[in-house]
């Protein structure tokens, strides 16, 4: 195991993040690269309240905006505790306007809604068939669709991306969270680089 150093280059701390957030665990991290554990964490919380606000990553909503809205289960310290992330996708730009972590309940589907920024509040809604839907979504918004449709598509191959990148929301995955606050954390960085990637994509 590396012995801690006094300072870490802001080179070297991305580096440790990075392999934190995609599978890493907290003692394979300080077994390869030294750190403790209470470090890796720090710089995470630092890291993400430098990044810009999840509205100032979005690109301006337009009037034929549609969203996808959609939810994916992983968990937090054990299996039995599950955690949901429910997220709106605005088709166009592909940005996460909106997300809610906790369980599958109307509660947290209504803290997505009121997530949602004034700009894209009165955008057309697609979502799956999940009987929660018409609870929160205007009836003249919404449009309810099977499986299969391709009218969630984009969403559904964004959940995709981040199992792909990030290690907590693989299915089957030992690459947990033992606390909701990482968890949180995590998701959040995920998102609002995401947004930033699509953004620069697009005015480039």
């Amino acid at each position: 195991m590396l012995t801690p150093k006094v300072r870490y280059t802001p080179e070297e701390k991305a580096t440790v993040l990075k392999a934190y957030r995609e599978r890493m665990s907290l003692r394979g991290l300080q077994r390869v690269f030294g750190p403790w554990r209470s470090t890796v964490l720090r710089w995470l919380k630092q890291l993400v309240a430098s990044l810009p606000s999840l509205l100032e990553s979005l690109l301006p909503a337009q009037a034929d905006d549609v969203l996808e809205m959609d939810e994916l289960v992983s968990f937090v310290s054990e299996k039995w505790f599950k955690r949901w992330l429910w997220t709106a996708q605005c088709r166009r730009t592909r940005q996460i306007v909106a997300f809610a972590i906790g369980d599958r309940s109307e509660t947290t589907a209504r803290q997505l809604w009121q997530a949602i920024p004034t700009a894209y509040r009165d955008c057309p809604v697609f979502t799956d068939e999940f009987n929660v839907y018409p609870l929160i979504v205007p009836a003249a918004q919404h449009h309810p669709v099977p499986k299969g449709s391709g009218q969630t598509n984009h969403q559904e191959r964004w959940y995709n991306t981040l199992r792909q990148w990030n290690g907590r929301f693989t299915r089957r995955t030992l690459s947990f969270s033992k606390e909701d606050l990482y968890h949180s954390l995590v998701t959040h960085w995920f998102i609002v680089e995401h947004n930033l990637r699509m953004a620069s994509s697009r005015t480039m």
